[in-house]
């Protein structure tokens, strides 16, 4: 008799986990979706960054990728989508710039923008707030996008200038 009552209160433990496991999940889920809301949405580029954009396969890689961010569903979604942007910003960055982008400027706010990566992907495995880190994330993209903006608006000619400055 002892031994069917202890099996009893075994399966009653049993059954009784499992549906809160259930709705931990399903909350996570649920928290996790509400907050892809409040993200920043990705600035527009100018038609002439997108003309030389345009012939840079791994920016355009990365871009297709980080695009997806605002796709996720879960958590685990969002550490798929890390890993391939960190996978794609390893490629831009050991890429070929374009002569106008290769500049300190743009690949100083590409670095940040890796370090956010990064951060993201750390606060997900350590189970952390994420979406201060994601909200990071998107920031740093948009410096990267608005500093690409501002090179390529630009109507000074350096060159012309430090000539005259030599003279």
């Amino acid at each position: 008799m002892s031994k069917l009552f202890v099996i009893n209160c075994f399966f009653a433990l049993f059954i009784s986990c499992q549906g809160e496991k259930k709705q931990a999940i399903d909350e996570e889920s649920k928290a996790f979706k509400m907050s892809i809301e409040r993200w920043s949405k990705i600035i527009n580029i100018t038609a002439k960054t997108k003309e030389v954009l345009n012939d840079w396969p791994e920016y355009n890689a990365l871009e297709t990728s980080f695009k997806s961010i605002y796709k996720v569903a879960s958590t685990e979604d969002l550490s798929l989508v890390l890993d391939d942007l960190i996978d794609q910003q390893k490629a831009l960055e050991s890429s070929k710039y374009p002569e106008v982008f290769d500049k300190a400027q743009i690949r100083t706010r590409q670095k940040v923008f890796k370090t956010y990566i990064l951060k993201t992907k750390g606060d997900l495995i350590y189970s952390l707030d994420m979406n201060t880190s994601v909200a990071e994330m998107i920031d740093a993209y948009n410096a990267l996008l608005k500093e690409m903006n501002i090179i390529t608006s630009n109507t000074l000619d350096l060159k012309r200038i430090l000539e005259e400055d030599t003279k």
